[in-house]
This record gives structure tokens, sequence and C-alpha cells, in this order.
């Protein structure tokens, strides 16, 4: 079993994997020189400058968060980032902060 994959997808995401899936990248030409830089240029637009954050955190807690990240798939840091995430876009809702919260 692949500890990695991922349980749970949003409509979006599985419309992703459904199209990765339909896809064959032996069909897929290499772009020219010319589309290299402007697809480089563009990213460069859309790269987010991020910032270090040091918390401090109980052992227990840190412990849980790593131990729901390993379930999850994830580093434990990415899971903190995609919960401080939801939480300040309003996407966290409370039946999700129960599921994390719980002990």
């Amino acid at each position: 079993m692949n500890k990695n994959k991922i349980k749970h997808l949003d409509a979006e995401e599985k419309d992703l994997e459904d199209a990765l899936k339909k896809l064959n990248v032996k069909k897929i030409s290499r772009p020219t020189e010319l589309e290299q830089k402007q697809f480089k240029a563009a990213s460069g637009n859309f790269v987010k400058k991020e910032t270090k954050m040091n918390i401090r955190i109980d052992q227990f807690e840190l412990e849980k968060i790593k131990e729901r990240a390993k379930n999850e798939g994830l580093k434990y840091s990415a899971l903190i980032k995609s919960v401080m995430h939801k939480y300040i876009t309003g996407q966290l809702v409370e039946g999700d902060l129960k599921k994390i919260t719980r002990r």
C-alpha cells in the first residue's frame, strides 16, 4: 500500500487527476526556446515569496500534529501551513477544527 497516496480529493483535484491519467506525454512536443523563456517569465509572476516563522509549541501537541500529518501522507510543516491557510481564508470550518484538535 502506498503511504503517500492522497485519500481525499476535492472536485477540482479529481478532475486534474483524471486529466493526468488520460494524458499521453509521449505526444507532447518540447516547447521552443522562445516558449520556454515565456513560460519562465510568466511563472516568475506567480511564485509566492515565503517567509520563515518560528513558533513555540507544546511537545504533546507537536507529536499529535506529526502523527496526523503522517496519517495524511504529509510533512508536519505542510499540514500546519495548510491549516493556517484554510483558517485565514475562511475555508476551515468547525467540523475540520474538531477533527484536527481531537485527542
